[in-house]
């Protein structure tokens, strides 16, 4: 047996014996797992592209604006006092992508992933719209330059540097919001040079990725793909070859007609290396489970074609888990992915509480720092306070003014007016508490405080009020 097939897991599948790139040149993939792929990229490109350009009652569909504190998830606003709510939730994502990963390894990667479908199913398919298909590219790559290879590989780099921009602006617009981004491009580069240049920056990182870095952002840069050694188990379900129909006693060999391989103890591998030939990480799945696979079906639908051209059941190549190739078991949860499952739901059960309960106003009383309380002359106490009301939705408060829940008493604000909150803003002031002395029961007391929008109650909150220390 040669070298390499000893050492298939010394290396990772783009470096050569030497430690150098090996370049990939995958081939263009079809078949029934390939159909599906492009239907679920044409959604989740759609909906990547016009997420930031949509917007629901003036609100964009996504945006994340951090330098402004302003964000908007499915044209719901966001606040960064809301940001228990987004750590809980990104909490959910990872660990349902652990779940998800321990149980059917590294779909996501092969199906979701932006870089994968940026990658395979949009830039790929430009060059082989360009180029041609994996013999045709190697050929191109070998040849010496002249108009032709010229003409071929300059047109498809302007295609990938002009999509890369297009990408970095669709990216800007989640940051920055579509509304000013369609004002920068109105206004042109030279008014927004510091914009501009951050543009073309992120077009030039998109444009290494998808034009040079490729596939190795899955292997080296990825910290998922390193997680996936650490997740995956025997029971886990993921894109592999069934060695043991595969190769049989006497191995894999290539196909001869009006042979019985069974009989002659041959698998029914044909020893084609079409799953290896199509694989975009470059790896040769009959070696087993590896890093670099991000289980995109590739190699199962080449296998599935080949397998009906010699007149053999398919499946060679599919979804097993290691217990299902060796022992013919069934999937199911582990213990490990049953924990992972409960505290998932825990996880949803609180985030769904959270934004059940999450008011529309935020208010915030506190008292001015360095003062203390003032007797009044009609026997009451007095303490100056702060507020400040923040408008999580899309409409305004009219006529919102402050009242005393739990003690009798008064709220006055500075103004003597009633405050306007407005939609998506904030409202701040001061304003004084005054409670009967009677009524205090030491030297700090809870109060609690009503906001109303009109006779509607919209908000409570709680402060301290301080007495004189006497009455303790």
């Amino acid at each position: 047996m040669d070298t390499t097939e000893n050492n298939f897991r010394d290396r990772i599948g783009t470096m050569n014996a030497e430690g150098k790139r090996a370049w990939v040149y995958p081939k263009k993939p079809q078949g029934k797992f390939y159909r599906y792929r492009t239907g679920l990229t044409w959604f989740l490109l759609v909906f990547l592209i016009a997420s930031p350009f949509l917007h629901i009652d003036g609100n964009q569909f996504m945006l994340f604006n951090v330098l402004g504190r302003e964000f908007y998830i499915f044209g719901q606003p966001f606040w960064p006092q809301d940001f228990y709510i987004g750590v809980t939730a990104m909490i959910i994502g990872v660990l349902f992508i652990t779940l998800f990963t321990s149980a059917f390894g590294r779909i996501f990667c092969g199906w979701i992933c932006p870089q994968t479908i940026f990658m395979e199913m949009v830039f790929r398919k430009i060059e082989y719209w360009i180029e041609g298909d994996r013999g045709a590219q190697m050929r191109l790559d070998k040849q010496e330059w002249n108009i032709d290879k010229i003409r071929k590989k300059g047109f498809k780099w302007f295609l990938f540097f002009l999509i890369s921009f297009g990408i970095a602006n669709v990216f800007l617009a989640y940051l920055v919001g579509s509304k000013r981004l369609l004002q920068y491009i109105t206004e042109g580069p030279l008014e927004n040079l510091s914009t501009f240049t951050a543009l073309l920056i992120f077009t030039a990182v998109f444009y290494f990725i998808f034009s040079w870095f490729r596939e190795q952002v899955c292997t080296i840069a990825c910290p998922y793909g390193r997680l996936q050694s650490v997740l995956l188990d025997k029971k886990s379900v993921v894109v592999a070859y069934n060695s043991n129909r595969g190769e049989r006693e006497k191995g894999r060999s290539k196909f001869r007609k009006n042979e019985n391989r069974q009989e002659l103890g041959k698998g029914d591998c044909i020893d084609c290396s079409q799953c290896v030939n199509v694989c975009p990480t470059g790896i040769d799945i009959r070696n087993g489970t590896q890093l670099e696979c991000i289980n995109c079906t590739a190699c199962i639908d080449a296998c599935d074609a080949m397998m009906e051209q010699v007149d053999l059941p398919k499946g060679l190549i599919g979804f097993y888990s290691e217990e299902h190739i060796e022992k013919q078991e069934q999937f199911r949860f582990n213990s490990r992915m049953k924990g992972f499952a409960a505290i998932l739901l825990v996880l949803v059960g609180i985030l769904s509480g959270m934004l059940f309960i999450r008011a529309d106003i935020e208010a915030t009383v506190l008292r001015l720092p360095g003062q203390l309380y003032e007797v009044q002359a009609n026997d009451h106490i007095s303490n100056v306070y702060t507020f400040k009301l923040i408008n999580k939705t899309t409409t305004s408060f009219q006529k919102v003014h402050f009242e005393l829940l739990s003690h009798a008493g008064s709220i006055e604000s500075v103004t003597h007016e009633d405050i306007l909150v407005p939609e998506k803003g904030l409202a701040e002031g001061t304003l004084f508490i005054e409670i009967p002395k009677a009524l205090l029961k030491g030297e700090k007391n809870n109060v609690e405080i009503g906001i109303y929008s009109g006779e509607k109650l919209i908000e409570t909150t709680s402060t301290n009020f301080m007495g004189p220390r006497s009455f303790r």
